[in-house]
């Protein structure tokens, strides 16, 4: 009799157990994950918005004394008006046109125009989902990732065209390349139904070619109809250097977009088991693929030392050395979710050594770059596209079935690389080349020798100016 006893108490308290496995499983697990996924991207977003800091730094830094305040201002206004546009058009573009026109729905049944009016609309029933809403915790922090990299974009032209650029021309410019140029591209190679990763086996994990390339190029396009800064080329056609008034901050603002870079790249991550993510217990890269960040650590480590090394190898001069340090990240970025340490290392000390001679190549063309952006973020973008192509042949380019997933190669790396280029070239050369004639590019002549904060801000950076310092002689002389 006691045996049975014990036994009917042994079965309730297992049968208690099990309710409260199921319950924590399924009900405060549940919960656990989706705020740790929420938490997650939310991070990201601060992170990224350090990099904005560094670009307000560096470019007032590598701007003259006379345009500090106007550098800044158009790169605040950057930032700005890639919230709202792309709220209202670029994130809706995202979604819509990733098989390209007309707006058909791909594979994955995470596109076409259908899907995008559902969930990315900015009016009607889509856009009141977009307000507070607690059967959706992660759309709102995810859009914000994704509104960052668009204002990234912006901020990688800013610096291009300092010092003779119009604000309202700037502006527009900025809007085009970070609501729909840099968008398109995200479309067609970094979403799961993007043609150009199923059709071509296009993968560019951290966006080296689709954000860096695309931004870099657009500044290309735009300098060709901007001109240089007077004074920057001689009769001859020999440049001249023009410095910035404050190197620390450049530098110091370099580092900054170095420490924003691990938010950007935190954001590449889709994180398991949410009803949006590719498995339910490990992260995957927006393909799909596998990826860890333990493996991200590692590679975003040696890219940066590789980059800084390889550049001071070349130049000893510490703006190119800590460009080195994007430029390492730069070309790694399209494999840090497949590359090991020692590769990634070589690419990017290979990145740090290209960097100057192709600035200087550009620069005796002709075209004023001011902080070296079409060769940073441009041609570095398009070398760590291709490199992916060189080193990672082979490799699933997106998650799917053997033998029917796309795989990465060279040629769709090149096919990639050259679709990247046209998508910032064009539209950044057609569109300023409309704001030339329109008369809305460049500030008078007049308005650029004396100084852009003198006609366009209503403050000074330095109103007591900077003073020289001392000349102290060696008594020895």
């Amino acid at each position: 009799m006691g045996d049975i006893v014990v036994e009917e108490q042994i079965a309730e308290l297992a049968a208690q157990v099990a309710a409260l496995q199921e319950s924590s499983g399924g009900g405060a697990a549940k919960v656990t994950n989706t705020m740790f996924a929420e938490t997650f991207y939310y991070l990201t977003i601060p992170l990224m918005i350090i990099i904005h800091a560094g670009f307000l730094a560096y470019e007032m830094g590598a701007s003259r004394l006379k345009n500090v305040l106007s550098s800044g201002v158009k790169n605040i206004l950057a930032f700005a008006f890639m919230i709202p546009t792309f709220y209202f058009f670029g994130w809706w573009v995202y979604w819509a046109f990733p098989t390209g026109l007309p707006g058909a729905p791909g594979p994955a049944g995470i596109s076409g125009i259908d899907y995008a009016n559902s969930i990315a609309w900015g009016w009607g029933e889509s856009a009141a989902a977009m307000g507070p809403n607690i059967a959706d915790q992660a759309s709102g922090v995810f859009f914000g990732a994704f509104a960052l990299f668009a204002a990234t974009t912006a901020s990688i032209m800013s610096g291009a065209v300092i010092e003779r650029i119009q604000t309202v021309g700037f502006v527009i410019l900025a809007i085009v390349l970070g609501s729909f140029a840099w968008v398109v591209a995200a479309a067609w190679g970094w979403h799961a139904d993007g043609w150009l990763v199923t059709e071509w086996g296009v993968h560019d994990f951290g966006a080296a070619g689709l954000v860096h390339a695309v931004a870099g190029f657009f500044a290309l396009g735009v300098l060709i109809n901007l001109g240089p800064r007077i004074g920057k080329f001689n009769a001859d056609g020999t440049a001249n250097h023009i410095a910035g008034h404050n190197m620390p901050l450049t530098v110091t603002g370099l580092m900054l977009i170095i420490v924003g870079f691990w938010g950007f790249l935190m954001a590449c991550v889709i994180v398991p088991g949410e009803a949006w993510s590719w498995f339910a217990d490990k992260p995957s890269t927006i393909y799909g693929t596998p990826i860890t960040l333990s493996a991200l650590s590692f590679n975003i480590l040696m890219a940066i030392s590789g980059g800084i090394i390889g550049a001071w190898v070349m130049t000893r001069d510490p703006f190119w050395m800590m460009s080195g340090a994007l430029a390492g990240i730069i070309s790694t970025a399209s494999g840090l979710d497949i590359y090991f340490p020692a590769l990634t290392f070589i690419i990017a000390f290979s990145a740090g050594i290209l960097l100057k001679p192709c600035a200087d190549f550009l620069e005796k063309r002709g075209i004023d770059d001011a902080v070296g952006a079409v060769t940073v973020h441009g041609t570095i973008g398009l070398y760590g596209v291709i490199m992916l192509g060189v080193f990672a042949s082979g490799f699933p380019a997106l998650q799917g079935a053997a033998g029917e997933a796309p795989t990465i190669s060279l040629m769709g790396q090149i096919v990639g690389a050259g679709v990247f280029f046209l998508l910032g070239f064009v539209p950044g050369y057609i569109c300023s080349l409309i704001l030339r004639i329109v008369g809305m590019l460049r500030i008078p002549e007049g308005a650029e020798l004396v100084g852009m904060d003198r006609v366009k801000v209503p403050a000074e950076g330095y109103p007591e100016g900077i003073p020289a310092p001392a000349v102290v002689l060696d008594p020895a002389e």
